[in-house]
């Protein structure tokens, strides 16, 4: 009788073994899409090397701006937040790999019933009767159609997606500090520039007052000289109050009360890498945001299995025992032993559409997760073709700005020496002299542009988290 039982339970257990063959879940391949003509650009050649695979700290070299980084990505508070994201997919990790271990409970009970003199079993057992019961109870599921294999790739799937989701924070992370320290910068210069007019065209002044006391101008053109003082006076107030709001974004990014940030100047920034691009494929494994798309296509492909998986028969293995007693004196003794086996295969048949609706929900799910996945990519060819477009067009126009900044200098000199001798008109000046101002600030700008530019080709082509 013992020999048949064991080959009763020989045989239960090697059936979900004898059917591993029958697979119902299906194996992840990366879906086709088109990578070649994701970059838009005439100028730069796609190779193996990528700016991507730059470290920032070996990209930026201003060790000012490094130690910003650092402390960003230390206490950023998107960051942390990213982090505790990437705690709580990793503790579903470890459930999902413990799917494969049966499960296993201990229990201890006492039971005391008295039954209704008036009910069936009241006139027989008119007495209390008491139960005392130690038992532990192991049940166990086989993984016939791939359903736990599948629950455990699809936590897997989600904790690389929220490790991705981590890794593109700290690229907009770092992309967000470089621009923000460099548009600072830029500010300041603006500001110095602004202060050095005012101080000049307050000076300006003075001579226009000894030009008219001399008879030689008018009183309009000491009052619009005036008005340009006022002028140049509002714009120094907007760069101090710009200064201001801009220190106040930075210090949020440093995870920090708004307070002033210590920088350096434009003029020492040297931030000119080879704008390698690599070529598009790479977006695959370097942009941590196409990434995070992937891993959660991954994620519904495999939760498309386990729904599949809910409408077939599970096969479940059953066991319980322990020690079970009417009496206390009894009650851990080897005649009040018990056990059960129990193997069972259970099939769905009517379940209000229930699996049927799941299962249809995670196609539906698996396919917005492709075209979400698709539209990343794309997304991040974009970038990159608008990130070369700009830098390009800052570098001509930085050229060109030196060259307008050059001819409205000379300008501004000849019209004062013509007014000096009485061979122009005061207004020919102060437009020079408004023309020289912009053109020195716009120049600023595009300084600007030329690293701003670089920077988001960085963030673009997925540098930054490494």
């Amino acid at each position: 009788m013992k020999a048949k039982n064991i080959y009763k339970i020989i045989v239960v257990i090697a059936l979900p073994l004898v059917l591993q063959g029958c697979f119902v879940a299906k194996n992840y391949n990366r879906p086709e899409v088109e990578t070649e003509a994701l970059y838009r650009t005439d100028q730069l050649p796609q190779d193996s090397l990528s700016l991507a695979s730059v470290s920032w700290k070996e990209l930026f070299t201003d060790p000012i701006l490094k130690s910003h980084i650092e402390k960003g990505l230390s206490n950023n508070l998107d960051i942390r937040v990213a982090l505790e994201n990437v705690a709580i997919a990793q503790a579903y990790l470890k459930q999902g790999k413990a799917g494969y271990f049966p499960s296993l409970s201990a229990t201890s009970s006492f039971t005391r019933t008295k039954n209704s003199e008036n009910s069936q079993f009241g006139s027989f057992f008119s007495e209390p009767l008491e139960q005392y019961e130690l038992s532990a109870a192991l049940s166990w599921e086989a993984d016939v159609w791939g359903k736990i294999r599948s629950n455990k790739r699809a936590a897997n799937a989600s904790y690389l997606q929220s490790v991705a989701a981590h890794q593109a924070v700290k690229t907009q992370l770092v992309a967000a500090i470089a621009d923000t320290y460099y548009q600072l910068m830029a500010l300041d210069s603006q500001k110095k520039i602004a202060e050095e007019t005012l101080v000049a065209r307050k000076s300006s002044l003075e001579t226009t007052l000894a030009l008219k006391q001399a008879g030689q101008v008018t009183e309009v053109a000491v009052k619009q000289t005036e008005a340009q003082v006022h002028t140049t006076e509002i714009i120094v107030i907007d760069l101090e109050n710009n200064i201001k709001l801009l220190e106040n974004t930075f210090s949020i990014l440093l995870a920090e009360a708004p307070k002033a940030i210590e920088r350096g100047s434009l003029e020492q920034q040297d931030l000119n890498p080879e704008l390698q691009t690599g070529v598009p494929y790479l977006l695959l494994a370097n942009r941590p945001d196409v990434m995070q798309s992937e891993f959660n296509l991954i994620n519904t492909f495999e939760l498309t299995n386990v729904a599949r998986s809910s409408l077939y028969p599970s096969l479940t293995l059953t066991a319980s025992g322990g020690f079970q007693s009417l009496e206390f004196d009894n009650w851990i003794d080897a005649s009040s032993l018990f056990s059960t086996l129990i193997g069972s295969l259970t099939q769905p048949i009517f379940n209000q559409r229930k699996l049927r609706t799941q299962l249809e929900v995670a196609k539906a799910k698996q396919e917005q997760a492709f075209l979400n996945y698709k539209k990343s990519l794309l997304t991040a060819g974009q970038e990159v073709s608008n990130a070369l477009y700009n830098y390009e067009a800052e570098t001509k126009k930085l050229k060109a700005r030196k060259q307008e900044l050059e001819a409205y200098a000379l300008a501004e000199n000849y019209s004062e020496e013509l007014l000096n001798n009485g061979l122009a008109n005061y207004l020919e000046v102060l437009t020079a002299r408004q023309n020289a101002l912009n053109s020195e600030l716009n120049l600023i700008d595009s300084k600007y542009g030329q690293l701003s530019a670089t920077v988001e080709l960085y963030r673009a082509l997925g540098g930054g988290w490494r």
